[in-house]
C-alpha cells in the first residue's frame, strides 16, 4: 500500500515533498511511511515527526473523528503529528515552511 500511494501522490504532497526532501529542513523525512496500521504522508524518524497534508476529504465530521483517533494512537507512539491543510501548501508555501522550520526547530 505506502509503495502504491508513494508513485501516486496529489500535487499538494508532490509540492511539499520538492521543498522537504533532501534534509532542506536539517533533518531528513520519508514519503508514505507505514507506521502502526497507519501510512504517514512524511517521516521523520530521527525526530518522531509525522507531517499530514489534508485535503478537501479531511473537513467531513467523519473523517475529521478519524483523524483525532489516528493521531491519539499515533502520539501514543511518541509519535508528534503535524497536520497541514493542503491548500496552505498550495497556495502559501513560504509560511509553510517557515511554519515547518520552527517546529523541527523546536523538536531538535
Amino acid at each position: 500500500m505506502a509503495r502504491e500511494l508513494r508513485k501516486n501522490f496529489t500535487l499538494g504532497e508532490a509540492l511539499l515533498w520538492k521543498e522537504i526532501s533532501k534534509r532542506r529542513l536539517g533533518v531528513q523525512f520519508h514519503r508514505q511511511v507505514p507506521v502502526h496500521e497507519y501510512i504517514l504522508d512524511f517521516y521523520c524518524h530521527e525526530l518522531k515527526l509525522a507531517i499530514e497534508l489534508d485535503g478537501s476529504s479531511h473537513d467531513t465530521t467523519d473523517q475529521k473523528e478519524k483523524n483525532l483517533i489516528r493521531d491519539y494512537d499515533l502520539e501514543q507512539l511518541g509519535i508528534k503529528v503535524i497536520r497541514i491543510d493542503d491548500l496552505d501548501v498550495k497556495r502559501n508555501m513560504d509560511s509553510v515552511i517557515r511554519f515547518l522550520e520552527r517546529i523541527v526547530r523546536k523538536h531538535t
